[in-house]
């Protein structure tokens, strides 16, 4: 089957509660205790479930329509498949992102003292803006958004930070789903950290022979969106002035990207981070910067590595902790409470945006 995906997706601003007499009472309610109440309607179900990646919460028929249970998903971003009689459903009445390759239900359960991170109220606001580029190395339109800070002023030069998703996921993640816009604008108003451009690429990006995969961001990076973004922006065209950092997949394409250009970065950030591919079987030829840490230290300001404490692939950022050490080069690094998920990406951000273009 050929399949036409739209290029462009959306979803509101403001949540859909539906029309009373029509939809009925369903949604979602958050409890303090960091529980979740839905309610949904599956009339004629056996079974409703929120399958949290195998972590099954099942709801309880409340009426001959009406589904609804209370489940601790966790705090944070959570994402799960509704599953009614078996089928992956997309409710209207449950926030909607995109992950796994597809549009997705999630729920995002407040996390005491940092809700105030992402609060809109009191903080003056940047703007995020879509562009479209043609890529040389994919041979089509690719996307990317900016974040400019409120502040903006295209007179002035400022430093950019490109940030990269992870896998199934597309430019749009970091500002809906990590909130980085709101973070910045908040660490700005309190002044917690510089000025910069943030520039959000599809990572996902191929071209159209099946030989190129999605491994091609780094070419379209330094090919196509450097290029491109420089063109278009008042910016920095110097390595003290170019950060890269991603979350996951994203964080070994700024691996490869960075450790085989240091002349062009002195920022990178991996964000349950992989200096190697997870799951072997890559050449890993960006590695050979490691064997010289008086270049390594030379190249980098900041090298930023950070992971959730129940992060699936911990085995992974254990072995590449003992080959940083072999090497004998100095990295920050950094836990958080979480997994592999939104809410220790998020955490990461805001640690690392302070960190950067604090030298002149």
């Amino acid at each position: 089957m050929k399949k036409a995906w739209p290029l462009d997706t959306a979803v509101s601003f403001d949540p859909y509660w539906g029309e009373p007499d029509r939809d009925g009472d369903q949604g979602y309610e958050y409890l303090p205790d960091g529980r979740v109440t839905v309610r949904l309607k599956a009339p004629g179900a056996k079974e409703v479930v929120l399958d949290q990646f195998g972590t099954l919460h099942q709801l309880a028929r409340i009426s001959d329509e009406l589904w609804e249970g209370t489940v601790s998903l966790g705090r944070g971003f959570q994402y799960f498949f509704l599953k009614i009689d078996g089928n992956e459903v997309l409710s209207p009445y449950l926030p909607i992102g995109y992950g796994c390759c597809r549009p997705m239900n999630f729920l995002d359960v407040p996390v005491p003292g940092e809700a105030e991170w992402g609060e809109l109220t009191g903080v003056p606001h940047g703007a995020v803006t879509r562009h479209y580029f043609h890529s040389q190395v994919t041979g089509k339109e690719e996307i990317c958004l900016v974040y400019t800070p409120a502040s903006f002023d295209p007179q002035k030069k400022y430093p950019v930070l490109y940030l990269q998703h992870g896998y199934g996921e597309n430019e749009t993640g970091w500002v809906y789903q990590g909130h980085v816009g709101r973070i910045a604008d908040r660490l700005l108003a309190e002044g917690k950290m510089q000025e910069m451009l943030i520039v959000m690429g599809n990572g996902m990006t191929s071209g159209d022979a099946p030989h190129m995969a999605r491994m091609l961001f780094p070419e379209v990076l330094l090919r196509d969106l450097i290029p491109f973004i420089e063109a278009r922006y008042p910016v920095y065209t110097d390595k003290a002035h170019r950060a890269m950092a991603g979350l996951s997949m994203g964080s070994y394409q700024t691996s490869i990207t960075t450790l085989t250009h240091p002349e062009l970065f002195a920022y990178a950030g991996l964000f349950s981070g992989f200096l190697r591919f997870p799951r072997g079987g890559e050449a890993e030829k960006h590695l050979a910067l490691l064997d010289d840490p008086a270049a390594f230290k030379a190249a980098f300001r900041v090298f930023y590595r950070a992971m959730g404490t129940e992060d699936n692939f911990f085995e992974a950022f254990r072995s590449d902790d003992e080959l940083i050490a072999q090497k004998g080069v100095a990295m920050i690094r950094r836990t958080f409470p979480g997994g592999h998920d939104w809410g220790v990406w998020r955490r990461c951000i805001h640690d690392f945006l302070p960190m950067l273009f604090t030298q002149d």
